[in-house]
């Protein structure tokens, strides 16, 4: 940027958030997939979470590179929700999103999201579909993103999405103690403010690959998940409606028996744990089997 300042440039229309943490592996092409979309006015904010790897060193040169690339490095890891909130602490944009160094920005991500939530002036956040690949990048299928009404049954949100900063500034960022579920807790708390649009368009490759969480830390993920979500079902809710919904969380369950939630369902409405016994049957024995290879 030479002697200029960020108080003398325009300020972006989008903030792009990329947390790292030893991210080397697809990080070059991550980052290129953020310089190289159809819409340019952006700024990518790398946070560097302490990385220990060549991750440090791609997030250097890309920020001497392209003046749009701001790079912060922090000197301890502090996990991926409070590097979200170090990223958005700097945005500058009116507009915000988050990315992750494995995966990739399809050309008109950025446009098309833009240009939706300048259409739906009343909405906050525009959530769309994606591809998911492997690590070699062989595509495995299309993910179709589902209706916020329906995000009490799960994170239908998806991987895809931009939201306005009065967003980001209304939930105060990310909650750090929810590592692992940090977006399904925002989603939840924006959900009860703002609007969504769904856009179904494949907009966004999410790559699932060996790196991914392990079975302990999955099952951690399986109980913050649930904690959130009871958090989140308001007591208006119709008895049949929260027994689904606690009923369908213990069924996620399949390394740990989540008798307690089966019995939370049971009391909101008994009939609809009866109608689903064989279903049960069927969970049970498939945290059985789980249990004894572990």
């Amino acid at each position: 940027m030479g002697t200029k300042t960020l108080d003398s440039i325009a300020a972006p229309r989008v903030s792009m958030i990329m947390p790292v943490h030893n991210g080397a592996r697809w990080l070059t092409d991550a980052i290129e997939s953020v310089l190289t979309q159809d819409f340019a006015d952006f700024e990518l904010i790398l946070v560097d979470d302490a990385s220990r790897d060549a991750s440090t060193a791609i997030m250097a040169d890309a920020a001497a590179r392209d003046p749009r690339v701001r790079f912060f490095r922090l000197d301890t890891n502090v996990g991926l929700p409070a590097a979200l909130n170090h990223g958005f602490a700097a945005a500058r944009g009116e507009l915000h999103s988050w990315t992750s160094d494995d995966n990739l920005l399809r050309p008109e991500m950025l446009g098309r999201l833009v240009a939706t939530l300048d259409a739906h002036p009343d909405a906050g956040i525009v959530h769309a579909d994606f591809t998911l690949i492997d690590e070699d990048g062989k595509e495995l299928g299309r993910s179709r993103v589902g209706p916020v009404e329906r995000l009490l049954h799960g994170n239908n949100i998806g991987a895809c999405f931009l939201y306005r900063r009065a967003v980001t500034e209304a939930l105060g960022g990310y909650d750090t103690g929810l590592f692992g579920v940090e977006d399904y807790d925002f989603w939840l708390r924006a959900a009860l403010r703002f609007d969504f649009v769904e856009l179904h368009e494949d907009l966004y490759i999410y790559r699932k690959h060996g790196g991914s969480l392990t079975s302990q830390r999955a099952e951690q993920i399986q109980a913050l998940t649930a904690e959130i979500v009871e958090r989140a079902i308001p007591e208006t809710l119709p008895a049949r409606k929260r027994s689904e919904i606690l009923l369908g969380l213990a069924l996620k369950s399949q390394r740990r028996w989540r008798l307690d939630l089966v019995r939370r369902a049971f009391r909101a409405h008994p009939g609809h744990v009866a109608a689903h016994l064989p279903e049960l049957a069927r969970w049970l024995l498939v945290v059985g089997r789980n249990r004894l290879k572990a």
